[in-house]
């Protein structure tokens, strides 16, 4: 980076860390309301506010990252399932569940299961997130952020280790949200989730502008041929004929269309519905209008997302797929020594994309196993061979295309920071509210005053970023921390959903019910993710086990499992206070505006199906 990249890039982090505390320094924790103006912001944040904080909270290094690679991969754009999906989940729980939260009075999302079921309920679930916010989202956080921070670093010359990047990181983050809570939170995130969006835009815009010019000399197309493009082509042109495999979901295998019925649902409600390290922004609504207007702005950023993260990784494939082959041959040396061994017993399974690319070797590799399969009778050990290193495409793309020196590249790294310290401030504040309002204050000083509150949540924080930064490096191992985030985390996600369902359609089922819910989930799931499900009771000819199809079935069964004893153990129907001062008037605006944004979403499907 040059000299004006650096001061830019010093510059958006001072304005950041300056903004988000000048805006919390008039709260009053020694109030009656202290522990409300720390964690919510005394429920006075506008939508504005609201929208974009979602945004920054949720979109951090292993997303942007994650997502970019696995367009330049083999999903393509039925990666932005994620996101579009996501828009209409904002929608309903604007007006499906915020009204039923913001009612009630609550502070904690775990809080309204012991209204609708009991303490335990609550308890459980309570510990439950906090076992995925700190010892998943926390750490991977970190870990995704600080690799990519020291690979960006790396290609400027500048060698940062990744512990040392992991606690800058880690620091930064905790230094606002200590002081400032969740008011500083939505601050730094409005200029954050801003930064996000523009810097897409930018690398968006480079990419663009990169295919369309005659420098570059050789382009693949998204299934890894090469690709012979007509002299005078315009960029639009190039890019539709090097990636229409990429730009149509429906022919893409590994996001099939059952998926987008039930399972990709499930961990979008449980996310943007019931996660406290997103719904706090909500639970902080000055209003029910308020809080309606920020998700149904939230919900149309979702469907500018993949614009700017996952089309711009697309191109990178066209433009750098040599690039990404670095490890190409360290894979192929696997295969050269297992055929060196008569006695071998491993086959291959080659990267899709390498495979065209490469159809010699791709030919070498399917005779061999035939041979070994031929040889083994079909007991054989599959061995994945991944040529191509596709999150490397956002950094290839940062590296290679943005000018240097013109503050460019220190605002698009600036951005990039943000999106990372933006989850993690989340990430923490939730943790510690949660830890603090329904463990601490329940279990262990309920005589606490609001001041004492807030003391133990600034605590709290400091010992979860201490446990999050030690912990994050031991990642270094792990191939995917975005596959490992959202595979994990069914095994809490699925069954919070189900008692959620469960308890807002059945009022008299008997208190006990939630309980069994949140305790039978992670059963069920671990049973439907082990080997023995997947060799024994899914047909191989359906293909692979998608972990979201886990998550469908786990859901079903939990809700018949409740059901069953909601038939025999009943109760008077639970009816669920109303807990608050707060102006209850649903948004109008707001109603048109989500009808509009999901007649959008459903047109994309269209368009790119």
């Amino acid at each position: 980076m040059g000299i004006v990249d650096i001061i830019v890039f010093v510059a958006f982090v001072a304005a950041v860390l300056f903004v988000g505390l000048y805006k919390s320094k008039g709260e009053d924790t020694h109030g009656e309301e202290g522990a409300a103006d720390y964690f919510l912001a005394g429920r006075g944040l506008t939508w504005w506010l609201i929208g974009f904080s979602l945004i920054a909270a949720n979109i951090s290094a292993e997303q942007f990252v994650g997502m970019s690679g696995q367009g330049a991969g083999l999903y393509g754009l039925s990666v932005s399932s994620w996101e579009w999906i996501a828009a209409i989940t904002l929608v309903v729980v604007a007006f499906v569940l915020l009204p039923y939260f913001l009612r009630s009075g609550i502070t904690t999302i775990p809080e309204f299961l012991e209204l609708r079921y009991n303490h335990w309920a609550r308890l459980i679930m309570t510990l439950s997130m906090m076992l995925i916010l700190i010892g998943v989202s926390l750490i991977g956080v970190i870990y995704a952020g600080a690799l990519t921070l020291k690979q960006l670093m790396f290609a400027y010359d500048v060698n940062l280790s990744l512990a040392g990047a992991c606690w800058a990181l880690g620091m930064m983050a905790a230094i606002y949200v200590a002081v400032g809570g969740l008011k500083a939170c939505a601050w730094a995130d409005l200029l954050q989730g801003t930064a996000l969006i523009i810097g897409g835009g930018v690398i968006t815009y480079f990419a663009f502008n990169a295919l369309g010019g005659s420098e570059v000399a050789e382009l693949v197309t998204s299934t890894g041929a090469s690709a012979t493009i007509e002299q005078g082509a315009g960029v639009m042109d190039k890019f539709a004929h090097l990636n229409e495999s990429a730009m149509h979901m429906g022919s893409n295998p590994t996001m099939p269309w059952p998926i987008l019925l039930l399972g990709i649902w499930i961990p979008n409600f449980y996310y943007w519905g019931l996660n406290q390290y997103i719904t706090q922004r909500i639970l902080g609504s000055a209003s029910l209008a308020e809080g309606q207007k920020g998700l149904v702005l939230a919900g149309f950023l979702k469907l500018v997302v993949p614009f700017v993260i996952v089309i711009p990784g697309i191109i990178a494939f066209n433009l750098f797929s040599k690039d990404m082959e670095a490890n190409a041959g360290d894979q192929w040396a696997v295969y050269e020594q297992a055929a060196a061994n008569p006695a071998s017993s491993q086959i291959f399974k080659l990267d899709a994309k390498w495979a065209v690319a490469h159809p010699e070797k791709a030919m070498e590799l399917d005779a061999y196993n035939q041979t070994v399969t031929a040889r083994n009778g079909g007991n054989v050990e599959i061995v994945a061979l991944n040529s191509y290193k596709y999150d490397s495409a956002l950094g290839l793309l940062i590296t290679k295309l943005i000018p240097r020196n013109k503050g460019i590249l220190g605002f698009v790294i600036a951005a990039l920071l943000g999106a990372i310290v933006s989850s993690l401030a989340a990430v923490l504040n939730a943790a510690s509210t949660l830890l603090t309002m329904d463990v601490y204050s329940r279990y262990i000083d309920k005589q606490a005053t609001q001041f004492k509150l807030v003391t133990m949540g600034r605590i709290f924080i400091g010992v979860f970023v201490v446990v999050g930064c030690l912990a994050a490096p031991m990642l270094a191992n792990n191939s995917s921390v975005f596959a490992f985030i959202q595979e994990f985390q069914g095994y809490v996600s699925t069954g919070i959903l189900a008692v959620f369902i469960y308890g807002l359609l059945n009022r008299t089922s008997a208190k006990w019910a939630g309980v069994i819910g949140l305790l039978a989930n992670p059963i069920v799931y671990g049973v439907l993710r082990s080997k023995w499900f997947g060799a024994n009771c899914w047909p191989a000819q359906w293909g692979e086990f998608n972990f979201l199809y886990a998550m469908s079935f786990s859901l079903l069964i939990v809700l018949f499992i409740m059901w069953i004893y909601g038939m025999i153990f009943r109760q008077e129907k639970v009816v669920f206070a109303h807990n608050t001062t707060m102006d209850l008037t649903t948004s109008k605006g707001a109603l048109y505006a989500g009808i509009a944004v999901c007649a959008l979403t459903v047109a994309l499907y269209v368009i790119f199906w």
